[in-house]
């Protein structure tokens, strides 16, 4: 018990380090950069809240643990900007190593269930992680859009790239990823601050 504790404590301490990493979305006072877990917090009170609108039934308590952690391997992979396609290469290698690790300082049986979690949202393929992606997905557009697209004018994000980032997005949820599109995407389409380059 004393050894399975220290394991426990010493990976409690490591994943501290979740709130030095700054993320490129900008909190809603459109000054200060939000850190990954910031996010996090901010996706498990959403699923809380939203899980109503899951295109079908979900664990809560099972999405909420895969939002919760599936952003713990940025303490060493760093956070991968959605739109820098040369990061995005690189990613899956980068973060595959810092599971390894992160996720080896937990005694076996949580390594495992730790680990099987992550995977499971990288592989979207069950209904909780379809709607942790949509929440993945639609916390930072409606952040994006609530300071006034500043980030994406700033970063020259288009219209094609919002869309494909976002094409599973509604496996998750359609109401949600609807309600994203009408109402946080296209006003800011319309003001320009996202290059519509989907009519060139």
């Amino acid at each position: 018990m004393k050894e399975r504790l220290k394991k426990q404590i010493k990976f409690i301490k490591e994943i501290d380090k979740e709130k030095t990493i700054t993320r490129q979305t900008l909190l809603t006072n459109g000054i200060q950069k939000e850190d990954d877990a910031q996010h996090a917090w901010h996706m498990a009170i959403m699923t809380l809240l939203l899980s109503e609108y899951a295109n079908e039934e979900i664990d809560i308590l099972k999405t909420i643990s895969m939002l919760l952690i599936h952003d713990i391997v940025e303490i060493d992979a760093g956070d991968t900007y959605a739109y820098d396609q040369e990061e995005i290469k690189t990613q899956r290698e980068r973060e595959t190593k810092a599971a390894d690790r992160i996720f080896g300082l937990l005694p076996e049986d949580q390594k495992v269930k730790f680990r099987m979690l992550w995977e499971e949202f990288e592989n979207n393929e069950t209904p909780e992680a379809h709607f942790a992606h949509t929440m993945d997905n639609f916390q930072p557009i409606m952040l994006n859009d609530a300071t006034n697209g500043k980030m994406w004018e700033e970063n020259k994000v288009r219209l094609s790239q919002i869309l494909k980032r976002n094409e599973k997005t509604k496996l998750g949820s359609k109401i949600l990823w609807e309600y994203s599109y009408k109402n946080f995407i296209e006003p800011n389409v319309k003001k320009k601050k996202i290059i519509d380059d989907t009519n060139l």
